[in-house]
């Protein structure tokens, strides 16, 4: 599928209401019914649909309300995931690095359990007036959540374990496919973290080649575009965890690689709202009958950009690809967990979604 006429779109999650934060701890503590606590989730999944349609946005989502974390189509409702102490990962702030434990990590073989993208789809399909896009996590991201002393019991190395992960996404996207959903985006920050050395590094000293990722990996990423009828998008960003990033750097070490292997993919949502996220100069591999989606709008700051200044970078970006193969949104999910940065409010986030479709208006409007 060539490019597609959605030109303003958010990545996937939006802060989670206090009142559901709330009723999702009852419902775990058995204080709440499961009736009750749907009810709730429903209506919040009803505000965010209606928040995305009166900004003026192109396609909506569901927030991502409905699970704990984005990653949760495979980490959430997959067998053979569980809490290990001691296994951590490298999360980097304004004041330095930070070492964080990993909530699960692969201790057993994968087996699919159950699917929650069917039903946010299902619902949002029938609450939406705009184009329904569904998220889910890329089969890379298992890299996140290996471990050469507790998964090698189940897999002989990781890329078994990124297949079996693919035969669940690819499941999952046939299903969302039956179902009528039309737009699948695949969020695949482990691609965007390669762009540091010291990312690339951890990855080898896991026992996980970085030349494998970007070749036999971006090949089993790809796979999971093999259902027709559906526009894929593959997001990359670099890590947003309430503020925090997992790399720094361009895209030029991912770049030719992407665009070449990934060829089932119809929109590449790229972050690019920082000089973390390096310059333009990449997308000139874009190949020509593929839609880049800037990120150009933050949701790791409070601060709320300008339309010209968003515009301005948009103009920056055509002097290595056309206009005409662009699209903007948000840098990231505003919320890919349930906590989410403390500056972050549900005016900010307003005030931000509005600012892609006037950005987007005004832009191609010139």
């Amino acid at each position: 599928m060539s490019t597609t006429p959605f030109r303003a779109e958010v990545v996937g999650s939006l802060l989670r209401p206090r009142h559901l934060v709330r009723a999702r701890a009852a419902r775990h503590d058995a204080t709440m019914g499961a009736p009750e606590f749907k009810r709730i989730e429903d209506a919040a999944v009803d505000r965010a649909i209606a928040l995305q349609e009166g900004s003026g946005l192109d396609v909506v989502t569901d927030g991502e309300l409905r699970r704990g974390i984005f990653t949760g189509p495979l980490t959430e409702n997959v067998d053979g995931l569980e809490y290990v102490p001691g296994v951590t990962r490298i999360w980097y702030t304004d004041e330095g690095p930070v070492e964080e434990e990993l909530p699960v990590v692969v201790t057993g073989a994968l087996r699919f359990r159950r699917s929650v993208a069917t039903e946010e789809f299902v619902y949002a399909r029938a609450r939406a007036r705009l184009p329904v896009k569904i998220t889910l996590p890329s089969p890379l991201m298992m890299f996140l959540r290996w471990s050469p002393m507790h998964s090698t019991a189940a897999y002989r190395d990781a890329f078994a374990m990124a297949a079996d992960a693919a035969d669940i996404v690819r499941e999952e996207v046939r299903e969302l496919a039956s179902l009528g959903c039309t737009y699948v985006q695949i969020d695949a920050p482990e691609l965007a973290t390669l762009v540091q050395q010291e990312t690339r590094d951890w990855y080898e000293r896991q026992g996980i080649s970085t030349e494998r990722i970007l070749t036999e990996g971006l090949e089993l990423l790809n796979s999971v575009t093999d259902v027709p009828g559906v526009t894929f998008g593959v997001h990359l960003c670099r890590g947003n965890r309430n503020g925090r990033w997992m790399a720094v750097g361009g895209y030029d070490y991912v770049a030719q690689a992407l665009f070449r292997r990934c060829t089932g993919f119809d929109r590449f949502l790229l972050e690019y709202d920082d000089e973390r996220s390096g310059t333009f100069e990449p997308l000139a591999a874009t190949p020509a009958d593929r839609t880049v989606v800037l990120g150009l709008v933050s949701t790791k700051t409070s601060r709320v950009e300008s339309v010209d200044e968003i515009v301005g970078r948009l103009h920056e970006a055509t002097a290595h690809i056309p206009a005409e193969q662009l699209a903007l949104s948000t840098q990231c999910g505003f919320a890919s967990m349930v906590d989410a940065h403390p500056d972050l409010t549900e005016d900010v986030q307003a005030a931000k979604l509005d600012l892609v479709a006037e950005a987007s208006a005004a832009f191609w409007k010139s």
